[in-house]
């Protein structure tokens, strides 16, 4: 683990490869779990607010379920709010492209300059997941089977998770965070 402000960082952010390949997982991150992606307390309140923009780009049964039960659901065995789940198991803010690909309404509608929003940090994040602890954030790098062709992608390529994933870092915990992180690596490199 590597200490930076206060967090813990898993060294598997430098060590392990990664690199997307939606044509390989048709974006199951978005479809399979056991429940929605995680929410920041801040990020409710914004989903609130772009929910009516965003709702044209969702699926008519996730429109249906957010109607009877909210645009945003607290998770009790996670402890944490997180996104609502159609009864498919898909992510009510999920569309499917031409091509069968997961894919994120609200990511669409901010690409399409509609909303400020991009989408929930831990969706940007992933595989990473940040867990608060009284004193602490612990930044892990989470392995889920769907992710091999991502795993052999970034292998391939030799890109580090935390470069991949540096948007999101930069987004999550500012530019200094991931200086410093990717000096470390730079560090281990030598």
């Amino acid at each position: 683990m590597l200490a930076i402000e206060d967090k813990l960082v898993s060294l598997d952010l430098i060590e392990e490869n990664f690199v997307c390949d939606l044509n390989a997982c048709k974006g199951a991150c978005c479809v399979q779990g056991d429940y929605g992606a995680p929410l920041e307390e801040s990020e409710l309140k914004i989903l609130d607010d772009i929910y009516d923009t965003v709702k044209p780009y969702i699926s008519e049964e996730g429109q249906q379920v957010v109607a009877d039960g909210g645009k945003h659901i607290y998770v009790e065995e996670a402890g944490k709010h997180s996104t609502p789940l159609r009864s498919d198991g898909v992510c009510v803010y999920t569309y499917f492209d031409n091509g069968g690909v997961a894919k994120c309404g609200i990511e669409k509608a901010w690409i399409e300059g509609k909303v400020a929003f991009q989408k929930p940090v831990s969706c940007q994040l992933y595989p990473i997941r940040v867990t608060r602890y009284a004193n602490y954030e612990a930044v892990n790098y989470e392995r889920w089977s769907i992710c091999k062709a991502a795993c052999k992608n970034g292998n391939k390529l030799k890109v580090p998770v935390y470069k991949f994933l540096k948007d999101g870092l930069v987004r999550k915990f500012g530019i200094d965070f991931y200086e410093a992180l990717d000096a470390y690596a730079q560090e281990v490199k030598k």
